[in-house]
């Protein structure tokens, strides 16, 4: 690909390097021949890993309002039996969960080995949405890099694989997003005053996820900036990034009992 996925752990993220209209040449028809290619293959690693047992992974999707996080999600459960994975929405906390620690909700969500999470909005709520909308002071968001750091590198030890996914549209395509909202009855439902709120501070959003993404973007959990203005190569682009995490576990059936074979009458 011309355009990376990744930048080097250390170096600054700017979302205006990466062009969320990239496509890398493909077009649609092949993109998403290729997408359900990955699916179909997903789903024997996926099953390999729920066997396994002693290890999982956690996509986390995350991006500005009408990124396609939905999307994306639905195509990956379209590829992986339901028993092998777990999807967690993470909306506004509870009081339950502002009474603990910001990470204590997302630990309890973490999946037991041998399952594929998916994270829709994740932890790294907690250093943008409460920064642009100053929830907390700037001390305690600023702090929360190097605990999310510490933190997957903790979970990755473990036997942890995250695959963090930013999920790249521009401005333009964000409007026409939410105008589709706006007219189709069964998306209307998403929309709220506070996604049009959110669009006017945009700016402040862009900032507040690059300095997410360059902070922990780290060698154990690196960040892919995903374009997404075409839903179709975004899904191809996740798709072929989890295939390859799960690839580059190569989980592995446990080893068969063989005097089993002589027990069966």
């Amino acid at each position: 690909m011309d355009q990376p996925l990744n930048v080097t752990p250390g170096r600054d993220i700017h979302l205006a390097d990466f062009d969320p209209d990239f496509n890398d040449g493909i077009d649609r028809e092949k993109a998403e021949q290729e997408t359900r290619y990955h699916c179909e293959k997903l789903d024997g690693l996926a099953y390999r890993l729920f066997a396994e047992a002693k290890r999982a992974v956690v996509v986390v999707l995350q991006g500005i309002d009408t990124s396609g996080k939905d999307g994306t999600i639905r195509m990956l459960a379209s590829g992986v039996s339901p028993q092998c994975l777990d999807v967690k929405s993470f909306k506004a906390p509870s009081s339950v969960e502002l009474s603990h620690d910001f990470l204590w909700r997302v630990h309890t969500a973490v999946p037991p080995h041998g399952k594929i999470g998916i994270f829709n909005r994740s932890h790294y709520e907690d250093v943008v949405v409460v920064r642009v909308r100053k929830l907390v002071p700037k001390n305690v968001w600023q702090g929360r890099y190097a605990q999310i750091n510490a933190f997957e590198k903790l979970l990755n030890e473990g036997g942890l694989t995250f695959v963090k996914c930013f999920l790249h549209i521009s401005k333009d395509e964000q409007r026409e997003r939410l105008a589709d909202r706006l007219q189709d009855p069964q998306k209307q439902w998403k929309l709220g005053p506070s996604d049009l709120e959110d669009r006017r501070l945009w700016g402040d959003f862009t900032k507040a996820y690059e300095d997410a993404l360059t902070e922990c973007n780290t060698e154990h959990s690196p960040w892919h900036i995903v374009p997404a203005n075409r839903k179709w190569y975004r899904n191809l682009v996740v798709a072929r990034l989890v295939r390859q995490s799960l690839e580059r576990l190569d989980p592995q059936f446990p080893r068969f009992d063989s005097s089993l074979l002589s027990q069966l009458e």
